[in-house]
Parts: structure tokens; sequence; C-alpha cells
């Protein structure tokens, strides 16, 4: 059994693609559940971020995951099969390695990919599909992110997409400052894009969200205040910044409703940061003249300060990654190895008892202890290399050079000679 990785990403799909193959977090365990039960994988983990949608999983057919993947969004594999890439057990360990340490983000050295990795391993676990290859896999992955942050400078000078989101709204608003800004959904992605409007102190701040009680607690940290998230549409116009990234599997914010608030603002401008995967705000929006409509894609152009001394910072975070790779897969390389060496040992202690029965049986009938000791000893050595002899002498040719040069490294035959 391998571990392989198998997606899409920034890098590899447009945001048209990556939508089409996102997971609903609500729909995580079902999915990991079909993906084990249904195909010839042992383990599995998923990661669906807005950036990213990647599999994670043990097995012994590579294909059944890029199959059942396509399955599972009702999708034809040809049309997503040019985006996605695929790892076998090396490259994919080495992957998930860079993807935790922030090396694979649209910007370089985030930190909240590492707890989507973490969050991705706790719904594995939950769902019951981390068996023991990745859960080893993932705590060597977050040992490996820790290493690389603490002692590179791949995190220095830090730029996030809340940072990015904030930037955008600042080239079309001289100050964010005069502005009311709106937020819709109450998850992470939104909690820090709050905590960098509220740094630039907006003139209002307000949470859409369907569950109040969440909202309401981000209302109260950054001094704003909460709607219901089916009042959007009555208040949009008011706004001037509106950032939204829920989990909706359809858009949100749609065309009219947004072509009404233009018209209630007399065409003032209006900026929307879209950074969920699906959209949450209808791509036509990005066609009228007053809105500056950006989505995640997008971000990636904005995002140049601390690049510099980040990419100074690769170098010595592969370098970190490629030696933890080698002892991960020296780990699995053990491990495969553990029901030889118990085989092994199971067989040898069996020719033990035998000579030791042989030997209390020879004390009994009154045989000196030396005489025994000696029968003992060449019993069990004659049972030891009986099997590695025969082998030597049932090779020919080249057979027999390769099983001579095994068993003298075997036995450590050139050092004792």
């Amino acid at each position: 059994m391998q571990l392989f990785a198998l997606g899409l990403n920034h890098h590899s799909a447009p945001i048209a693609i990556r939508e089409r193959v996102s997971f609903q977090p609500e729909r995580l365990g079902q999915a990991l559940l079909s993906l084990t039960n249904a195909k010839p994988v042992r383990e599995a983990a998923i990661l669906s971020t807005c950036n990213r949608t990647e599999l994670y999983y043990a097995s012994d057919d590579p294909q059944s995951a890029a199959d059942w993947l396509a399955d599972f969004h009702r999708l034809s594999l040809n049309d997503i099969s040019p985006y996605l890439y695929s790892y076998p057990q090396r490259e994919a360990v080495r992957h998930v390695f860079r993807v935790a340490s922030g090396l694979d983000s649209m910007v370089l050295g985030e930190p909240q990919i590492l707890g989507q990795v973490k969050e991705a391993a706790r719904q594995a676990e939950e769902a019951g599909t981390l068996g023991t290859l990745l859960h080893k896999l993932f705590q060597r992955t977050f040992a490996v992110a820790k290493e690389v942050r603490t002692t590179t400078a791949i995190g220095a000078n830090t730029v996030s997409m809340a940072a990015a989101a904030v930037h955008l709204s600042e080239r079309i608003f001289e100050r964010v400052s005069d502005q009311q800004v709106l937020f819709v959904g109450a998850g992470e992605m939104v909690e820090l894009c709050a905590a960098h409007f509220a740094g630039a102190k907006p003139r209002r701040l307000t949470i859409a969200n369907r569950t109040e009680v969440r909202a309401q607690g981000l209302a109260e940290r950054f001094g704003g205040d909460v709607i219901r998230l089916d009042a959007v549409g009555d208040v949009l116009h008011r706004y001037d910044v509106v950032v939204s990234c829920t989990g909706s599997p359809l858009p949100i914010v749609g065309l009219g409703m947004v072509e009404r608030a233009i018209k209630a603002r007399r065409h003032r401008p209006m900026v929307m940061v879209d950074l969920a995967v699906p959209r949450d705000i209808e791509r036509e929006v990005a066609d009228l003249d007053d809105v500056f409509l950006y989505t995640v894609d997008d971000l990636a152009q904005v995002v140049e300060s601390g690049l510099e001394s980040r990419q100074a910072a690769v170098i010595e975070a592969e370098s970190i990654i490629d030696s933890q790779v080698d002892g991960f897969l020296h780990w699995v390389e053990a491990r495969d190895a553990v029901p030889t060496i118990r085989a092994l040992r199971e067989h040898a202690e069996s020719l033990r008892q035998t000579e030791m029965e042989r030997a209390l049986k020879l004390l009994a009938r009154g045989e000196s202890p030396e005489r025994v000791l000696e029968v003992l000893s060449h019993g069990l050595a004659n049972k030891l290399m009986h099997a590695p002899t025969q082998y030597l002498n049932r090779s020919e040719g080249e057979r027999l050079g390769e099983a001579m040069r095994v068993l003298h490294h075997l036995f450590d035959l050139n050092r004792r000679g």
C-alpha cells in the first residue's frame, strides 16, 4: 500500500474549475466514507480550501481516487483531468510538507494553510478514515511546518489574503476609515479580514451570517453590528466594501441584487471581494461599471510586500523538507519490514524451542551437561544455517554471485574473513 496525493490548485486550475470540485464542510464526512468504502482506498483525508482541493490517501490503485473525485461531483473525468496532478509516495509526502509549510500557497508563507491542513486531518480522524499511515504523515507534517516557520524567514513580513483585501479597497477608496464595510459569513477567513479592516477603523463594520451567535461574537470583538443573512439584499446599498466568504454551494449575492444597490447608491463605486469557492457573488457582477469585484485569484496580483525575504527563505525551507521526507520514508520502509522481522523471529524461536526440548530430554536421560550443551549448540547452528546454505546451493550464474553478496552482507562475512 502506497501514499498518494491527488488534486488541483490555483497553479493548475482556474477558479471556474476549482469551484466545481470543492467540498462543502458539512459533506466532508460523507465524502471520506464514500471514498474509503466504495473504492480500493484504505485511508483518506480531504483538504478543500478556496485555493485547492486535494486528496491524501493510501491505496494500491492510485487511479481509483481520480475516478471517485469525478463521480462524486458528477463530472466527466476528461473535463477535470487536464487540471489534476497526482503524486506517488515520495512526491506525495514532499507535497504535503510543502503545502502545510506555506510553500505552495498563493501567498508564499501564509499561515492559514497549516490550520486548514490540521482541520482536514481532524475531519478524517472523526470520520474514521485516518489510519496509521496518514496519522503518522500528518503528525510529521505538522512538525515539519513548525520547524520551517521557526527556523526560516518564510513567514516574515506577513502578507495574507485578508491584508490583500484591505489593499484592494484602498486602491478604490483613499481611506477605509471613511467607508462602511459588510462581511458576509463568519468563518475563519472573514474573521481574519475583519481583524485587518478593523485596524483601518472603518466608519461602520457589519457581519451578516446565518448563525447570529457566531456573528455576534465577531461583531463585539471588532466593534461592529449584526444583520441576518437574508437581509443583505435590503441593506447592500449602504456599504462601500463587501467581503464575502461562506460555505454556500450557490451564490448569495446575485446580479439583480447588486444592480439595485448601485442604483440606490447613485452609482457611487463599490468594492466587492469574493473569497469563497464556490463563489458567493455571481460572476456577472464584475461587468457592472461601478463595481470592482475581486476573487481569490485576483488577490495574487496585489501580494507583493515581503516576497523577497520569503523567496530567500525558500531554499532553506526546501532543504528542511527534503531531509524530513527521507526520514518519513525510512519510517514507512521500516514499518513495511515489520511482518518479515516478526516472521524471522518466530522462526528462530521455533528452532530454539525444538532444540531446547531435545536438550531437556538428554538431561533427563542422564547425559552430562557438557555433552547436552554441545548437542544443543550444534543443532541450533545447523538449523539456523540450513536455509541460507540451501539458498546458496540452489543459486546459479548471476544469481549465485548475488546470493553470495547478500550472505556476505547479511552475516558480515567480509569483516570476519
